[in-house]
C-alpha cells in the first residue's frame, strides 16, 4: 500500500489510509501535487493530570508556572470577615 495520497484519493479511502496509520506509517496528502498534509498516529497521552501537563511542557506547549517570590497581603485584618459581611447582609 502507498504512504502518498491526492485529496480525492484520500477521501475515498479514509478508513483503509486510517487502518495504515494505525500500523505505525505516516501518510502524505497531497493537494495539485503539493504534499499538503501528513497523518499519523496520535502519541498516547499519560492518564494522569500531572503526566499530561509534564508532556505538554517537555514539548514547549506550557510554561511551568513562575515561583511566587512575595506572599499576597492579607486583607483582613481580623479572621471570619467573611462570616462578618455575610451577617450584615442578611439583616
Amino acid at each position: 500500500m502507498k504512504d502518498t495520497y491526492s485529496l480525492y484519493e484520500a477521501k475515498a479511502h479514509l478508513s483503509a489510509i486510517v487502518r495504515r496509520v494505525r500500523e505505525g506509517h505516516a501518510v502524505i496528502v497531497t493537494v495539485h501535487g503539493e504534499p499538503a498534509v501528513e497523518i499519523r498516529a496520535v502519541e498516547p497521552q499519560g492518564h494522569t493530570l500531572a503526566a499530561r501537563l509534564t508532556s505538554l511542557e517537555e514539548r514547549g506547549i506550557l510554561v511551568p508556572p513562575a515561583k511566587r517570590t512575595h506572599r499576597i497581603p492579607q486583607l483582613a485584618k481580623r479572621p471570619g470577615a467573611l462570616k462578618r459581611f455575610l451577617d450584615d447582609r442578611s439583616e
